[in-house]
C-alpha cells in the first residue's frame, strides 16, 4: 500500500473528513514520527510496533560497477520492531492451514 491509497482508504472509512482533512492528517503523522526519530527517539503504536533508530558502523564498501573501495560513513538507520498483536495476526493463517 502506498500514500495515496492509504489516503483513499481513511477517506472510503470516513466519509464525514474531506481528502484535504485526511491527507494532512497523513502528513502530520509520518512528519511527527520522523521528528521523534530525528530527535534519537522513539515512536510506539501499542498493537502495531515501534519505530527506532540504530547505529551503522563506518565501512568500505565496494562500488558494484567498478569494484573500487569506497568508504561508507557511520549513520544513524531506521528500525520497525512489529507488535505482538501484529506479528500474531500476520502469522493467523499459518496456525489455521496446518
Amino acid at each position: 500500500m502506498i500514500r495515496s491509497e492509504l489516503v483513499q482508504k481513511l477517506c472510503n472509512d470516513f466519509p464525514d473528513l474531506t481528502q484535504r482533512e485526511i491527507e494532512s492528517l497523513v502528513a502530520a503523522l509520518f512528519d511527527s514520527i520522523t521528528d521523534q526519530l530525528a530527535q534519537g527517539g522513539r515512536v510506539e503504536l501499542r498493537g502495531f510496533g515501534a519505530f527506532s533508530t540504530r547505529q551503522r558502523d563506518a565501512r568500505v564498501g565496494r562500488n558494484p560497477r567498478t569494484g573500487a573501495a569506497v568508504d561508507v560513513d557511520a549513520k544513524r538507520v531506521p528500525y520497525f520492531k512489529p507488535g505482538k498483536e501484529m506479528r500474531e495476526r500476520l502469522n493467523l493463517s499459518d496456525a489455521t492451514s496446518e
